[in-house]
């Protein structure tokens, strides 16, 4: 998949540092890179069988609404 993306100045400049220490080929295999890096540490514990039964349970009683603002609003809702 292709996307044109807006970057602020620094972080092109933090891309192009990660691309050098790791010897990427470009900044798309950069980005590729720190977004896995991402779903490992914060979404692959997430989405475990225990998680997702909860998540079943919850949309199945339709007793409650969903309404998050941010990802630590999800996290709050669900540690529950």
């Amino acid at each position: 998949m292709k996307a044109i993306i807006d970057i602020p100045k620094d972080v092109n400049g933090t891309l192009g540092i990660i691309k050098i220490q790791n010897d990427f080929k470009n900044k798309s295999e950069t980005i590729s890179a720190i977004v896995r890096v991402y779903e490992s540490l914060f979404l692959d514990n997430a989405f475990n069988k225990d998680f997702v039964n909860k998540i079943l349970k919850i949309s199945k009683s339709n007793s409650k609404k969903f309404s998050f603002k941010n990802i630590k609003d999800f996290e709050k809702e669900f540690e529950k």
